[in-house]
């Protein structure tokens, strides 16, 4: 199982805690990370995990790449992603069609890209106790 634990530290700032790691997250991008930020951090490094994984697997060496992910939120509520952009840089690495399709076959394994295009039911509530 997965798990974060985030705490409030002050106005917009937030420790997250995950296993023996620590961040900050930040709403205005100042102290730490950004919420939205975060997110698209999650959805490349997990892209670039499973770059990594081909690479090994095929022993193809690639070993310098960078992978970006960009979006914008819609200008009127509810504000979201509409669309989010990853670009992988190969920093020259050069792949044949068949490799090239397949990287990108084996990078949709990815989890965090798999749960983004499945729209998971997200659940909130208050813990035990909390209620007046």
């Amino acid at each position: 199982m997965y798990k974060v634990e985030l705490r409030h530290k002050k106005d917009l700032t937030f420790s997250v805690k995950s296993g023996g790691y620590e961040f900050a997250i930040d709403a205005k991008g100042k102290d730490g990370i950004s919420p939205p930020d975060a997110l698209l951090a999650s959805l490349a490094s997990c892209i670039g995990v499973y770059i990594s994984k081909y690479s090994a697997g095929s022993k193809l060496g690639l070993e310098d790449f960078e992978v970006s992910a960009e979006a914008e939120f819609t200008k009127e509520s509810p504000f979201l992603f509409k669309e989010i952009k990853v670009t992988i840089d190969l920093k020259g690495f050069e792949l044949d069609e068949r490799r090239e399709k397949a990287l990108f076959e084996f990078i949709k394994n990815c989890p965090v890209h798999n749960t983004l295009e499945a729209k998971p039911e997200v659940k909130i509530e208050l813990k035990d106790g909390n209620k007046s």
